[in-house]
């Protein structure tokens, strides 16, 4: 006879397969045995491979989510504003899907191997939102079919912005209250909701235009001689002003940027070539005609040896002036004006050069004067561009792409 120990429980298994349980001592008639097959062999007092135990039908294999619902977890699991509670649920079930078992999860997390199989049921029955069930009273609400075909239509139709406006919709409409955020949250992205951030984009694109100027600029770059060069050139006017954003710090310590006490304004008309990253930037009084001449006079220096200097650049009406056209009827001229498509400021790499320039110039730095607000600005593009190009080109780029308005639900 052997003897399975489970501190007060004792089990015989007694060949061929006749169990007896004990408790102190005490016989126990027909007692049913529940041994766990995904945990069983790292017990501390294993079964014998002989003994006829009762098994679960079957163990949680690995692989059990699609990867959608796997997704969604791994969001759970790693959303800072989710409840505790639900994203160390969602982190069992990926760590499940990957093959550990219920006892090792367990072991990590400080728990009993049979919370994990219950959060394995709970997912198995209700999806995320039985994961967001906390058997607190009204907190854990459950809609029917219907009810949720009637939310996702309200939430296509008006996009709201919170989950209050939409947990008090809820309320209002099926009178149903949802206590925790994280439960709304679970239930909307079960819905196959997610929070997202609009794009500005003009309802004035052409996609054809943009086909067309995307293949006549690759077509360009193919016949490229070796004596010629294609430069990017745009204006812009930083303002002599902090831009606080998002950074990470202690949680007992506040954070602050002094504010500029002027707001005046840098005009820099400049351009830039992606094969090298050399920049041409201009401080000027005013973006004009006379501006555009002086930044193509200072091109064609810049490239003493070139035959051909391609210039891209956007519609603006300086740069169609009398002024800029008769400048460019010169018998000796080298410049080549293209221009980018109205309303398409994502053709001209520049404009991310610009975005680059505010993430490492003005995003949480405070300049006293306008002359320091103006020397770093330029220095950055002048020398902190060409000099650090290798590790700015992936940010600066052309890698063009057709943005279609009606491939996008318009906003009133």
């Amino acid at each position: 006879m052997v003897v399975f120990d489970t501190t007060t429980l004792l089990v015989a298994l007694v060949p061929p397969g006749t169990v007896r349980v004990s408790v102190a001592g005490q016989d126990i008639p027909d007692a049913h045995i529940r041994v766990y097959s995904d945990s069983a062999e790292t017990r501390e007092h294993p079964l014998p491979r002989a003994a006829k135990a009762i098994l679960l039908p079957s163990m949680i294999r690995r692989g059990f989510l699609d990867k959608e619902s796997r997704r969604d977890l791994i969001e759970l699991a790693r959303d800072g504003s989710a409840a505790h509670r639900l994203a160390r649920r969602a982190n069992a079930l990926v760590l499940l899907d990957d093959g550990m078992t219920c006892e090792a999860i367990a072991k990590v997390l400080f728990l009993d191997d049979d919370t994990i199989r219950t959060w394995h049921q709970l997912y198995k029955e209700d999806g995320i939102e039985g994961l967001a069930s906390f058997n607190h009273e009204g907190g854990a609400c459950r809609l029917t079919g219907e009810q949720q075909d009637k939310l996702k239509a309200w939430i296509s139709r008006t996009l709201p912005r919170t989950t209050r406006q939409i947990g008090a919709w809820i309320a209002a409409e099926f009178g149903i209250e949802y206590q925790t955020r994280s439960g709304l949250i679970a239930l909307l992205h079960r819905l196959g909701m997610e929070h997202r951030k609009p794009k500005a984009i003009s309802r004035k694109l052409d996609p054809a235009k943009q086909a067309a100027f995307i293949a006549a600029y690759e077509a360009l770059l193919n016949r490229l001689s070796a004596d010629e060069a294609v430069v990017f050139a745009d204006a812009a006017h930083p303002t002599h002003a902090a831009r606080p954003v998002g950074c990470w710090a202690p949680k007992d310590v506040p954070v602050a940027i002094e504010q500029s006490s002027g707001r005046d304004r840098l005009n820099i008309h400049g351009a830039i070539d992606l094969e090298t990253g050399r920049t041409v930037m201009k401080d000027v009084l005013a973006v004009d005609a006379l501006s555009t001449i002086l930044l193509l006079t200072a091109l064609e220096t810049l490239y003493p040896d070139m035959r051909l200097i391609h210039v891209f650049l956007d519609n603006a009406r300086y740069h169609h002036a009398k002024l800029v056209k008769a400048w460019l009827e010169r018998p000796d001229c080298r410049i080549r004006l293209h221009f980018v498509p109205a309303y398409c400021p994502h053709l001209n790499p520049i404009e991310r050069l610009w975005g680059l320039m505010h993430r490492h110039v003005t995003h949480n730095k405070s300049y006293p004067s306008f002359q320091d607000f103006s020397i770093a600005m330029l220095a950055f593009l002048r020398e902190g561009v060409p000099r650090n190009w290798r590790a700015y080109c992936d940010e600066v780029t052309d890698n063009f792409r057709i943005i279609n308005p009606k491939e996008f639900r318009i906003i009133a």
